[in-house]
């Protein structure tokens, strides 16, 4: 499968939550894709370079209608540069406005872990709008056997929690597997409808290839209803799909 046939991002509104890839994934679809609009519900770092274009707008919608010369995807659409170094996002309402409105495919950053390898969102997060199509519930490979503590883990209080274990015990493959496949944890907030798609990113060998697998065959055992298939991925890569666990 290429990457955005594993992920189902082909069209319709795409979400990525969790922590340990959720950038890299978002700017490897809009690669891959045509007609792609990346855009946010939460801050994202300045991403200018991963795009042909960014607009800053406060009306997105009306923006991409009223383009006066042909857009150059893929496009960034963000409301406000609140920082040198970031963008606002947009209310998940304008952005399933937005997806409504384009006739492509919109890829939304839907979260933030503040570049650690795993996290649980608190009562505010994550921020996915109503009309999302498919979710993208995303762990890092390589926070496994690392310990669960700020270092790696954002928000490890609610990990632990999720995962039935004490901050500073070793991250093991079911405790990730349990994150990703709870409704407490990479599940949250998932529309009714949407295709939920976990992935396990980082997997950068053979030996962590085989922790990815462990993870994956955990989520399935967990979340037999709401997920039928993860991916493995290496997001850095020219063919990031390394397997499809279903």
């Amino acid at each position: 499968m290429t990457l955005p046939e594993a992920l189902d991002a082909e069209s319709g509104l795409t979400c990525v939550v969790g922590a340990g890839g959720k950038k890299t994934t978002l700017y490897a679809l809009a690669d891959r894709l045509d007609r792609a609009v990346v855009t946010a519900t939460v801050r994202i770092p300045i991403f200018d370079a991963a795009v042909a274009e960014v607009v800053v707008t406060g009306d997105p919608v009306a923006a991409l209608r009223a383009a006066d010369a042909p857009v150059r995807f893929p496009l960034g659409l963000v409301p406000e540069r609140e920082r040198e170094d970031r963008y606002r996002g947009y209310d998940p309402e304008t952005v399933s406005d937005l997806a409504d409105a384009h006739d492509g495919p919109v890829l939304a950053k839907a979260d933030g872990a503040r570049t650690r390898w795993l996290k649980a969102p608190n009562e505010r997060e994550p921020r996915i709008p109503a009309g999302a199509d498919t979710v993208i519930p995303i762990a890092s490979a390589r926070v496994v056997g690392e310990s669960l503590t700020e270092d790696r883990v954002h928000r490890p209080e609610r990990v632990a929690a999720v995962a039935d274990r004490e901050v500073g015990d070793e991250v093991r493959p079911e405790d990730v597997a349990a994150v990703l496949a709870s409704d407490d944890g990479g599940l949250k907030g998932v529309p009714e409808g949407a295709t939920a798609i976990p992935v396990v990113n980082m997997v950068d060998s053979p030996e962590l290839e085989r922790t990815g697998r462990q993870i994956a065959e955990g989520v399935l055992e967990r979340a037999p209803d709401a997920v039928t298939r993860v991916v493995l991925t290496r997001m850095v890569a020219d063919d990031p799909v390394v397997a499809v666990v279903e």
